[in-house]
């Protein structure tokens, strides 16, 4: 069983379906357990597996992947809660699948480049990139 298989069944012991919010707690697991970086591999290597495996690659998107890592990274550092629940609780922001909307175009992060490839957010900076400055 792969690292991504693991955190994979445990998300699913908690759930009958796989929908956003247990997307939120896979990358949860990922980061808590092997940090952001190596979660940002983690998490888009196994959706971009599981789409191919599902007859549907097309469907995978390397920007939404790592943005989706990276913002949950940036929550899990700025927290001390253990409790996934808690954790969705505090940062109540992470469970609207719209989110990167506040970041992206909708348009970039439809096009080819973004699906292939990492790319910058267009609209607004990740808050992390703001305190950088």
């Amino acid at each position: 069983m792969t690292r991504f298989q693991g955190l994979m069944q445990e998300v699913m012991l908690q759930a009958n379906h796989f929908g956003h919010r247990q997307h939120v707690h896979l990358t949860w697991l990922a980061i808590r357990e092997y940090g952001t970086e190596t979660a940002v591999d983690l998490i888009s290597d196994g959706i971009r597996n599981t789409a191919r495996y599902a007859g549907a690659p097309q469907k995978y998107n390397a920007t939404v992947s790592r943005a989706w890592v990276e913002l949950v990274g940036h929550h899990v550092s700025e927290s001390t809660v253990a409790d996934f629940d808690t954790f969705v609780g505090d940062n109540a922001a992470l469970l609207d699948k719209r989110l990167l909307t506040r970041f992206y175009r909708t348009s970039t992060l439809a096009g080819a480049k973004a699906r292939a490839e990492w790319v910058e957010p267009d609209l607004a900076p990740f808050p992390w990139q703001c305190e950088a400055s």
